[in-house]
């Protein structure tokens, strides 16, 4: 499943997503974990991540939690995410784990949690909210 998933990030997200560079790291049951590098162009001043690239993380995984929840990519667009920025990540990379908590026919809703992958601190919390815009 993990190259399923990256075949899908490097065909089907824009070039500016893919720069983000994420990786898997974990596909079971319901659960994705990816891991976004640190990386420089997506801080602010000192060092620390900015929202908007964990915001962008968040909605890759979750379109990838579908993916892997499917078997297949299916088309589907975010309705609603709402995203807690609880700490400032810095110097670190972002481990961006997704939980399908519940998958029907024309909507998807998943909970988000990012964390410091060396630190395991939670950095952002989010909700989200996808329509599914094909048929099962």
């Amino acid at each position: 499943m993990q190259r399923v998933l990256e075949a899908v990030l490097a065909e089907r997200f824009a070039p500016w997503v893919q720069s983000l560079a994420l990786r898997v790291v974990q596909v079971d049951d319901g659960v994705l974990t990816l891991r976004l590098p640190q990386n420089n162009a997506l801080s602010r001043d000192g060092g620390t991540l900015c929202g908007q690239a964990m915001m962008a993380a968040t909605d890759t995984a979750v379109v990838l939690a579908l993916v892997a929840h499917f078997g297949e990519f299916r088309p589907c667009t975010t309705v609603q995410q709402s995203t807690s920025f609880v700490r400032p990540l810095s110097a670190q990379d972002a481990l961006v784990t997704v939980r399908l908590t519940r998958v029907g026919n024309s909507m998807a809703f998943a909970e988000v949690d990012i964390v410091g992958a060396s630190d395991g601190k939670t950095a952002a919390r989010a909700s989200t909210v996808y329509a599914l815009l094909t048929p099962k």
